[in-house]
């Protein structure tokens, strides 16, 4: 057993794990964090996306000793208390999610995109990156459109912050 430390939503934890652990294991299972699903664990649906040191990845295909001392952030680090991140309001007010599986990693992914891209997030970009999450529920419009009304809202106070 190997004792993982991390800063996991901007608390320092750590828990004894296998080394075999998988990193959406430990937050799940070591942690209680249940925001961040296991869905077909071959990295192919996007449901486990967290963020580790500001970066998304699936975490189905990362070992949790891989993120010793990072700062991981999963879906349920976004809000700010009981206000939502903008991705997860949009998500909300745009109708982006149905039965709510894929949500986490749809939101995750939409965060790293959004802070990548700016305010040069278009239609045609946001479709390419989503390849690696599968929703089984939608067409993906109402989940393209959260993302790019979150992306100008953002942007916007982005604009007004400066």
């Amino acid at each position: 057993m190997t004792t993982v430390s991390m800063t996991l939503n901007g608390k320092k934890v750590s828990a004894p794990v296998e080394d075999r652990t998988l990193l959406v294991h430990y937050i799940r299972e070591a942690q209680g964090l249940t925001g961040t699903h296991v869905g077909c664990d071959t990295s192919q649906c996007g449901a486990c996306v967290v963020h580790v040191n500001g970066k998304a990845v699936k975490s189905c295909t990362m070992l949790a000793v891989q993120a010793g001392d990072a700062d991981v952030t999963t879906v349920e680090g976004l809000a700010n208390g009981a206000e939502l991140h903008p991705v997860q309001a949009a998500f909300r007010e745009h109708h982006g999610l149905q039965c709510g599986f894929c949500t986490p990693g749809m939101i995750m992914t939409a965060v790293d995109m959004i802070e990548r891209h700016g305010a040069s997030l278009d239609e045609k970009t946001v479709r390419h990156e989503l390849e690696g999450n599968i929703c089984r529920c939608t067409g993906y419009q109402n989940i393209v459109k959260a993302i790019l009304a979150a992306s100008d809202q953002m942007a916007a106070m982005k604009t007004a912050a400066e």
